[in-house]
């Protein structure tokens, strides 16, 4: 299988149209019939919005979270395309992957 893991890079408390932009993403991914997608919330990060660590309070809500996807090439460029359409302006990595299950 031509799969790629698309991880897209938004902040756990960024919101699109009302809605977490995290959750967005996975409704949008399952309205193209990607079969899964998972959400995974980063203890601490840093980047173009500095630096962000989970043991400061006053911080909640600015950590990185990480939606990542594995699919084929095509269902992650119409993801993509989604995400442009919306005029969203997310971060995202897409890496080949190897998919497979253990005998």
């Amino acid at each position: 299988m031509n799969a790629v893991c698309l991880q897209v890079f938004v902040s756990e408390s960024s919101r699109h149209h009302g809605k977490l932009t995290y959750e967005w993403l996975l409704d949008a991914a399952q309205a193209l019939g990607i079969d899964g997608g998972s959400v995974f919330r980063a203890i601490a990060g840093f980047g173009r919005h500095g630096r962000h660590d989970a043991g400061f309070f006053e911080l909640a809500g600015e950590l990185p979270v990480v939606v990542e996807f594995f699919v084929d090439a095509a269902l992650a460029d119409r993801l993509l395309q989604a995400i442009t359409e919306a005029d969203l302006k997310l971060v995202y990595a897409r890496l080949p992957a190897e998919i497979g299950v253990t005998a």
